[in-house]
């Protein structure tokens, strides 16, 4: 018995210095994963791309909240106008810019600019903050993406109200000719359908999707921007 009980004392700390090695690598990992997305802003020259710093500063403290199972960022920058290609799906790990496209906004949200965000059904309007990816289904749009609004009060009530990514044939160069904008949608972030198909297949099972627009309310009630 004195054996057996010396034997586990001496095996303890063993265990303990372990288990400490362990939580401290998942720590030190965590850091340099942070370092590593903090600099690709400026490795993928995003200014020039027209992305401003604090969006994506603010999509990287949102990410960093949650447990996405991919280390894809999608970014809808809805502080732009639906004529320019303000949708953004980076790679962070592998620091790639998989996509820069145009984005619909909700048709009440707003007409060239959103302006108007609602987390309500039947609104029609764009609703901001972190969402993330689901599963695809093939619905009226063609293959589509489904989306879990994960910021409550903001929203959370995107799966019900059928909120997803979906390739519509309003969003196009030939649309901004003929109207100054691209066509509106009925709250969804939708896309061209030339590209839908490999979007939505790059960001599917998981990855963060944030949805921005300077909105103060946002702003100062969002817990994911803490």
């Amino acid at each position: 018995m004195k054996k057996a009980l010396l034997i586990l004392l001496a095996i303890l700390p063993l265990s303990l210095a372990s288990v400490g090695t362990t939580v401290s690598a998942k720590a030190h990992t965590a850091v340099d994963k942070a370092s590593l997305w903090a600099g690709v802003y400026d490795g993928l020259n995003l200014e020039r791309m027209g992305l401003q710093k604090e969006v994506f500063d603010y999509a990287l403290r949102g990410i960093q909240k949650t447990k996405f199972t991919k280390s894809i960022l999608s970014i809808v920058d809805l502080s732009q106008p639906s004529n320019k290609k303000r949708l953004y799906v980076i790679d962070l790990d592998q620091q790639k810019l998989l996509f820069q496209t145009y984005v619909a906004h909700g048709r009440n949200s707003g007409e060239l600019m959103a302006a108007s965000f609602s987390n309500t059904f039947s609104s029609f309007q764009s609703s901001l903050g972190f969402y993330q990816t689901l599963n695809t289904y093939q619905g009226k749009h063609g293959l589509s993406l489904q989306l879990k609004g994960l910021e409550q009060g903001f929203n959370d009530n995107a799966f019900s109200r059928a909120i997803v990514m979906h390739g519509a044939d309003y969003v196009c160069e030939d649309f901004i000719r003929k109207t100054g904008r691209l066509g509106r949608s009925q709250g969804c972030p939708a896309i061209a359908n030339a590209v839908s198909k490999d979007i939505i297949n790059a960001i599917k099972g998981g990855s963060c999707l944030f949805v921005y627009s300077p909105s103060p309310d946002y702003l100062q009630k969002s817990t994911f921007l803490l």
